[in-house]
């Protein structure tokens, strides 16, 4: 028998569903494997057990009473990562500057979940503020790869990225403003969903860009993504940039196949603007041979550079991070990791005419993105140009960081979906590509992906055990 913590949300929701598991069960299983592997990984910043076990027990109760599940999240573990309010608890941002913040409310996005009965057994790591990088003068240590410790997970939602990855958790939240739920998702061999810009509200949740930010879910499967993106979207008139747009159900078509999309590649992401190691590249390739002998007809189309998407994710997130960090940049600057500090102090020196021109220049990348809709449905390109470096080698962190093809749909605001598409061979760590639709096809990607997810054998592959 499956063991409960190797389960994915939606099996485990149909185990609970059946009766054959209670969430309860579902529950200290995780927390066993929460507390034999993360003395490794440092996933968690905080484990919220005895709360969460008290959920889970009204939960058990509430489905015996009423003889079916309110959702299929209804029991289920959900991590949160440590920029996402849950009430009574601190929201860390893995700081010094905010180890008392507390929250008196849930974040509307966990308060989505609570309504459809997830329960949360605690907070997860994540790079200082969603920005600094994995670093070692902070007062949490930083989530190492469940593929390989000695490894970099990906960020910032990195400790999500890594609880999923292991098994300790089937689901987990993290937040997107230049890739950081697609990074660590590509990097521990997950499916990470950065939704349509606005689809998910971002109040309570500790901002890094007004107009880049995004909260998105990271899963083991497509299918379990899209369950989870259904709890979490949705209106919101309280976060000025929440789009009037109603909740879907986005694994509706996840049994479609691919015949008859048109798919395009955008090859220059990773053969000319940031070439890509060579076994990104050739799994990238072989991930367009597969969706072709799917049924979907694949064809290569060019965007503008890479350069010009990260120029002008650059001149709009530091102006917006400062605005958010300028006090305390200013009275508290050695309270940052010196990583952190180094990060976000170019902001400070940027002009309003350098933040204008960049959101000028953002119109006109849209519309190239939104030109290339118009002659094919989704496109597909890379994520990561590189594997995971070593977790403590400061200068190939800092070299491989930014190349990647992430940042591209932050600016625009396009979905944007990773899921693993191989495994490198002198590392045998994971590779992830991106699948990227038009604003608000979740459904599509969702779509394209589940059956690139049955074509391809990756999905069922999962670090080694312990």
């Amino acid at each position: 028998m499956t063991a409960p913590h190797a389960l994915g949300l939606a099996e485990a929701a149909a185990q609970i569903a059946a009766r054959r598991l209670s969430p309860v069960e579902l529950l200290q299983d995780c927390l066993a494997r929460i507390a034999a592997l993360d003395p490794r990984l440092n996933a968690f910043v905080k484990l919220t057990a005895e709360e969460a076990l008290a959920d889970a027990r009204a939960a058990e109760a509430e489905i015996a009473r009423t003889g079916a599940p309110r959702s299929a999240l209804h029991g289920i573990p959900v991590g949160l990562k440590d920029i996402i309010d849950l009430a009574g608890h601190a929201t860390t941002c893995h700081s010094k500057l905010c180890l008392d913040r507390v929250a008196r409310e849930d974040a509307h996005v966990t308060a989505r979940l609570r309504a459809a009965g997830a329960v949360f057994p605690g907070k997860l790591s994540t790079h200082e503020f969603a920005i600094g990088g994995p670093a070692f003068d902070l007062p949490f240590p930083p989530a190492r790869n469940p593929w390989n410790p000695a490894h970099h997970p990906g960020g910032s939602s990195s400790g999500s990225g890594a609880a999923v990855g292991a098994r300790m958790l089937p689901a987990a939240l993290g937040t997107d403003t230049g890739g950081s739920v697609r990074h660590p998702a590509s990097h521990c061999g997950i499916a990470g969903m950065k939704p349509t810009y606005g689809l998910v509200s971002r109040r309570g949740v500790f901002p890094l860009s007004f107009t880049l930010d995004h909260v998105g879910p990271m899963t083991r499967t497509v299918r379990d993504n899209a369950i989870l993106l259904g709890a979490m979207a949705g209106h919101d008139p309280l976060d000025p940039g929440s789009a009037d747009h109603a909740p879907e159900d986005y694994a509706r078509d996840l049994h479609h196949g691919l015949k008859g999309l048109r798919i395009g590649f955008v090859r220059h992401f990773h053969e000319a603007d940031t070439p890509a190691s060579p076994d990104v590249a050739a799994a990238l390739e072989e991930a367009a041979r597969v969706l072709a002998a799917e049924g979907a007809a694949v064809k290569t189309v060019t965007l503008p550079k890479l350069t010009e998407f990260g120029a002008v994710n650059r001149m709009i997130l530091l102006p917006e991070a400062c605005a958010i960090h300028e006090s305390w940049l200013r009275e508290r600057p050695g309270d940052y990791a010196a990583l952190t500090r180094r990060r976000l102090l170019p902001g400070m020196f940027l002009s309003g005419a350098d933040y204008v021109q960049a959101q000028r220049r953002r119109r006109d990348l849209v519309a190239a993105v939104e030109a290339a809709f118009a002659e094919v449905d989704l496109l597909l390109c890379a994520s990561s140009m590189d594997v995971a470096c070593r977790i403590d080698d400061a200068e190939a962190v800092e070299r491989t960081y930014p190349r990647q093809a992430r940042t591209p749909f932050n600016v625009t605001g396009h979905p944007a979906l990773s899921v693993m598409c191989g495994v490198s061979r002198a590392e045998g760590l994971p590779i992830g590509l991106q699948l990227v639709g038009p604003g608000f096809a979740e459904a599509l990607i969702y779509r394209a992906a589940a059956a690139y997810e049955r074509a391809a054998p990756w999905a069922s592959m999962a670090p080694a055990p312990g």
